[in-house]
């Protein structure tokens, strides 16, 4: 079948887009939320008004596009939209139309119903009004775009009723008026009451029988009824249909051949005006690709018209884009999700990474923001190339070309593979594939192994990352031997998330500072989530004995762990007579036995 409204195929190429894999998509909750409730960005930040710009901000959104010079004249739409707040307007003419882009498909299809025609009649006529607001001059390729359609207005507006049945087959579709032969056919299937009543008018003259009558009914069909009495006054060419106790029946030829239009015009009618019906495709086809092309310019206005919105209400910057090198630059830098969402003020936080500033290591405590940061960081640069404002004082952004995540801890059983499985074949999905021009963000990296192995796993995965990849990238991590990578790793510096303490309850500040954090403050959130005080205090005994070993983990970042001291002669006698035996010639019966003399003269001592 053909299909008129495919009007051509675009290739889309890799480079021409921000690459996003899924991993990505789900971890920065692009269109769908990880836990329950409608919280993810295109929930939140999609104020559009109708079903088109709806799918416009969503293909926008499924692909960033890198071209500045498109970037920036959306950039310029949303700056004219929002002078005055003439998006307010343009959305109150926009929330009347339908979904203009399914309907031209149905046309195309011929599958359109009666309900589509009029929606598309009511929907052009809002164009005209729409376009009155696109006299600026960085609105004049949409301008162009929406073409007007006058002579489609008018065309629906004689042929299809104020308010259509939903199918063609009920009939009642076509406007009265609109087709002469239609309305005789309707005439005639709904009786033509005045025929009959002239036509009864001049039998009775013809006849002079007062008393004759013309009826009908579904047995018998059209009838002339006269008394019995009357009966041998009626004229010659009255034939007798039907005799009744006191009355006659007859027709004539001019009744019964009213009666067969009257009994086939109903099923007439529904085909004249299936007919008709069939005939505004006709008039349409030629237009759908002009409507298409309109469609798409509205949606596209919905679109900026949201991002305006949001601009207008919540602070939004302009970004600044540079295309020589990769780089991020971010002053006051906010979530544009949790920012609305929250109860709290946002704290802002800034942000640099520029090719002599490429990892920051990001250090702190659980809950304190460390994914927070990091997330707004990807969701700037994505609505940067959505050609949105971002939600930052100000922006600068250099050329991007992916954006890897690896956060939070999830499994795939129905796989078989485990969290930390998943957690590997993502990173090394990030190793393999991304350059010195993406993004990278890194979260707890070897947490679902061993210490050392993890510890191990996270330092040579940054040492990638800075070294040969040379990406921008955000390391997020508990392991505080990772921020030694500061002094060793090219343009690797260290930042933390603040947060004091207050007796065993913590406050979180949520404000991004110079240098590593001094704790991970690992009990004092256990404490706020809820676990038994009796679990706390044996946790800070456990600690405090970890941290008197080698095999502890240093509590601050520049710590090592704490060695146990040699002891001196000062410290202990025992050694002063160590240093006299001469183990040559001690049997392994006698070295027993003084172990087990000094074993009990420490007994004794202590």
């Amino acid at each position: 079948a053909a299909l008129p409204h495919i009007q051509a195929l675009v290739t889309e190429h890799p480079q021409d887009a921000i690459i996003l894999d899924a991993a990505t998509r789900r971890n920065l909750e692009l269109q769908q939320s990880m836990g329950d409730g409608n919280t993810h960005l295109s929930a939140v930040l999609d104020k559009t008004v109708s079903a088109m710009g709806s799918r416009q901000f969503q293909r926008w959104l499924q692909r960033p596009i890198r071209n500045h010079e498109e970037l920036n004249q959306r950039y310029d739409a949303v700056d004219a939209l929002k002078g005055n707040n003439s998006y307010e307007n343009v959305q109150l003419s926009l929330k009347k139309l339908a979904d203009i882009e399914r309907i031209v498909a149905r046309v195309g299809l011929r599958s359109a119903r009666p309900k589509d025609f009029a929606r598309l009649r009511d929907s052009l006529a809002q164009v005209p009004e729409i376009r009155d607001y696109l006299s600026h001059n960085a609105l004049s390729y949409l301008k162009q775009n929406i073409q007007p359609f006058p002579e489609i207005v008018d065309l629906l507006t004689r042929a299809v009723i104020e308010q259509p049945p939903l199918l063609i087959r009920d009939g009642g579709v076509i406007a009265k008026g609109y087709d002469k032969e239609l309305d005789e056919l309707r005439d005639l299937a709904t009786g033509a009451t005045d025929y009959l009543k002239q036509l009864e008018q001049r039998e009775r003259e013809r006849s002079g029988i007062a008393t004759l009558k013309v009826g009908y009914n579904k047995v018998h069909g059209y009838f002339i009824e006269v008394s019995r009495q009357s009966s041998e006054s009626v004229p010659d060419d009255y034939q007798r249909r039907q005799t009744l106790k006191n009355t006659e029946r007859y027709i004539i030829p001019e009744l019964k051949e009213h009666e067969d239009k009257v009994l086939n015009a109903q099923a007439r009618s529904l085909a004249r005006e299936k007919w008709l019906y069939d005939q505004l495709f006709e008039h349409l086809l030629p237009q759908v690709n002009a409507l298409q092309k309109s469609a798409s310019g509205l949606a596209q206005l919905d679109a900026l018209c949201c991002f305006a919105k949001l601009a207008d209400n919540y602070r939004y910057c302009r970004p600044q884009l540079k295309k020589d090198n990769s780089l991020i630059e971010l002053e006051a830098a906010r979530h544009p999700v949790i920012e609305q969402l929250s109860d709290e003020p946002f704290i802002a936080n800034p942000m640099s990474l520029t090719p002599e500033q490429r990892m920051l290591m990001i250090t702190g405590p659980n809950m304190g923001g460390k994914s927070t940061y990091m997330r707004q960081a990807a969701l700037i640069v994505i609505l940067a190339h959505m050609g949105c404002y971002v939600p930052a004082d100000k922006a600068i952004i250099g050329d991007i070309d992916r954006i890897f995540t690896r956060i939070g801890a999830s499994d795939d059983l129905a796989s078989g593979r485990s969290t930390f499985m998943v957690e590997m074949t993502e990173t090394a999905n990030i190793l393999h594939n991304a350059t010195a021009k993406s993004l990278v963000l890194m979260d707890e990296i070897g947490r679902g192994t061993s210490t050392y192995d993890g510890l191990s796993l996270a330092w040579s995965c940054a040492d990638y990352l800075s070294r040969q990849l040379k990406c921008l990238t955000l390391f997020a991590t508990h392991y505080f031997e990772l921020t030694e990578l500061a002094e060793e790793l090219p343009a690797t510096i260290n930042v933390h998330v603040d947060a004091k303490e207050h007796g065993d309850t913590i406050a979180f500040l949520h404000k991004v500072s110079a240098g590593a954090a001094s704790q991970s403050f690992g009990l004092q959130v256990a404490k706020l989530a809820g676990v038994p005080d009796n679990v706390i205090k044996s946790a800070k005994q456990k600690l405090t004995e970890l941290e008197h070993t080698h095999h502890g983990i240093s509590k601050a970042p520049q710590q090592k762990a704490m060695e146990l001291p040699l002891p001196t002669e000062e410290q202990n006698p025992l050694l002063s007579e160590l240093e006299q035996l001469d183990l040559n010639d001690l049997t392994p019966r006698q070295a027993l036995d003084i172990l087990y003399q000094w074993q009990q003269k420490q007994k004794s001592s202590t």
